[in-house]
């Protein structure tokens, strides 16, 4: 084979085997999530993320929550996009209109929503290593700039 075709194979290669190492690192997070309220630690007057579901949508991830807000108002979000960093747009959550999230690792996430370009929200999703559980802490400033700290524990569905 000529060097430039022995470039070429290599190339088709890595990009597989990264596309598929993108795949199989985000499917410990795949399904559905319910809040266990119980092992939970939630800031006063904050969101309560009672469902989170992680689905498929083409070459993209979908993530939908349903739960309340502030005033426990029902809330449903939905975000698309990629666990690549890249902020993507969030539809039903008044305080958030991007959201990314960056792989860390197979069973790690790193979440940070913003509005308006400023970030409001930043957390950490560990799923545990039996894939039973995952736990969410999230570091969120609201509109008057208090920080407040929350952990959620979910249960796989």
């Amino acid at each position: 084979m000529n060097k430039k075709r022995v470039l070429w194979v290599a190339v088709v290669l890595l990009a597989a085997a990264g596309a598929a190492y993108g795949a199989a690192a985000s499917d410990a997070f795949m399904g559905t999530w319910q809040l266990n309220e119980a092992k939970s630690k939630a800031a006063a007057g904050g969101v309560k993320n009672s469902t989170v579901a992680y689905t498929m949508d083409g070459d993209n991830i979908k993530c939908t929550i349903d739960g309340t807000d502030a005033n426990g108002q029902a809330l449903h979000t939905e975000w698309t996009g990629k666990f690549d960093g890249k902020p993507y747009p969030v539809t039903g959550d008044p305080n958030d209109d991007t959201r990314s999230y960056r792989l860390i690792n197979s069973h790690t996430l790193v979440a940070t929503e913003m509005k308006g370009g400023k970030v409001t929200t930043r957390a950490r999703i560990v799923v545990s290593a039996d894939g039973k559980s995952r736990t969410v802490t999230a570091h969120v400033t609201d509109a008057k700039g208090m920080q407040t700290t929350s952990v959620g524990v979910y249960d796989k569905q």
